[in-house]
């Protein structure tokens, strides 16, 4: 059985279920792997050590985990790995073909496309399994059309072939120190050269599509390693459509599952909207409670000092929750603002490039599907669903559906 599939026989707590640690002042713990660590919990405090240059992310590829970690989080040569002058260099190359005039160019065939898998999922009527008819064919459709993969020839890019790369690119134990199966380096090999005779296609003749404006950035600015421009490439490709298709079905499983009289009012733009950030607030994109980093100095947290080369675990769950900044928690008012703004996509230098896409896909996922639908419910209970198990991302296997 792949490592990644759903075991039926699982039952596990939804993620908006998972506990957090409350917060309180940093202050030690232990890794699951044994190591000893500091603790930061506290929504200023985790704002602080984020965007803080001493504290940085530097040979923790397999830090923290009982196992291996996930290609993508284990890579040297993937952005959440980078520090320093190299780190600035890659993320600039990035963050200028994720310019807001391009976004903006982007929004009506995201809002199109979204619209087109409602129309399909309603023609082909109830029941359905929302992951297989909607959560998974709307990021998708998004991806193939930003990354260019949409046409014929060698471009030309399927779902199933997409989310078998992505499975093993995000398939935990393996990285630096993890075993990984056989099967999952013949895919990563398979999706790493892809992604590299891409890459080579767009240089010699450049679109319009993301790639092109990372490879045509990347080639003006000099001094990016190709190895990290095709690790880029890859990551935006499979990460980013396994992270909304993974948020995007945990978000209906809370509203369907936990305020279902909340359902027919996303069909209210603002309301889909202000819901849509709350929802990626609250509820994380997988187990994981922390973020790891390392301390290269010390530096006071709070009215703490932590040493420096300490291992930092900062955990975003629980500064999501902190009641002295929200106070309303999960259960407050899904159609109001947030008091602050979340940390769910980090803060400071490695903040989520595609916190733009995340939220768009998912603002007006929510909205179409509720206009589109506002009767839909679930037809299985929350504690007998089954999950996508094995990868950094854990969402529903399938989300059976009716209305």
């Amino acid at each position: 059985m792949d490592s990644a599939a759903a075991d039926p026989r699982t039952i596990l707590p939804p993620l908006h279920r998972l506990p957090t640690t409350p917060a309180q002042p940093p202050h030690p713990t232990t890794l699951p792997d044994g190591t000893p660590a500091w603790l930061i919990t506290r929504y200023h405090d985790v704002r602080q050590v984020l965007g803080d240059p001493r504290v940085t992310r530097a040979d923790l590829h397999d830090v923290g985990t009982a196992g291996g970690t996930a290609d993508v989080a284990a890579n040297p040569a993937s952005l959440f790995n980078q520090n320093g002058p190299a780190h600035r260099r890659l993320r600039g190359t990035a963050q200028r073909a994720f310019t807001p005039r391009a976004i903006a160019g982007w929004q009506p065939w995201v809002a199109a496309a979204v619209q087109q898998s409602v129309d399909r999922l309603v023609a082909a009527g109830p029941p359905a399994d929302l992951v297989q008819a909607f959560a998974r064919p709307v990021p998708f459709a998004v991806t193939a059309r930003l990354m260019g993969l949409d046409g014929d020839g060698p471009d030309h890019l399927d779902e199933a072939r997409l989310h078998r790369w992505t499975l093993a690119l995000l398939a935990q134990g393996g990285g630096q120190g993890g075993t990984r199966t056989a099967d999952q380096d013949d895919t990563l090999a398979e999706f790493g050269a892809f992604t590299e005779e891409l890459v080579a296609r767009r240089r010699r003749a450049p679109g319009d599509d993301l790639v092109s404006r990372l490879v045509r950035a990347a080639d003006q600015d000099g001094g990016v390693p190709e190895e990290s421009l095709v690790f880029l490439v890859a990551g935006l490709t499979a990460s980013g459509n396994e992270s909304v298709a993974g948020a995007l079905a945990n978000a209906v499983v809370y509203v369907l599952g936990e305020r279902p009289e909340h359902w027919p009012h996303l069909a209210d733009p603002d309301i889909a909207e202000h819901t849509a950030e709350r929802l990626l607030h609250y509820i994380p994109l997988g187990d994981d409670e922390a973020t790891i980093r390392r301390t290269t100095a010390p530096i006071e947290v709070g009215d703490v000092t932590v040493p420096a080369d300490a291992v930092v675990a900062v955990s975003l769950g629980s500064a999501n929750r902190d009641p002295a900044v929200y106070p309303e928690g999960l259960d407050a008012d899904l159609g109001l603002p947030l008091l602050a703004p979340t940390l769910a996509f980090s803060a400071g230098p490695h903040y989520c490039i595609g916190a733009w896409r995340v939220r768009l896909e998912m603002r007006e996922s929510l909205h179409r599907l509720a206009t589109a639908l506002p009767g839909l419910r679930l037809t299985t209970p929350l504690t007998e669903l089954a999950w996508q198990l094995g990868s950094t991302t854990r969402s529903p296997a399938r989300l059976p559906v009716d209305w």
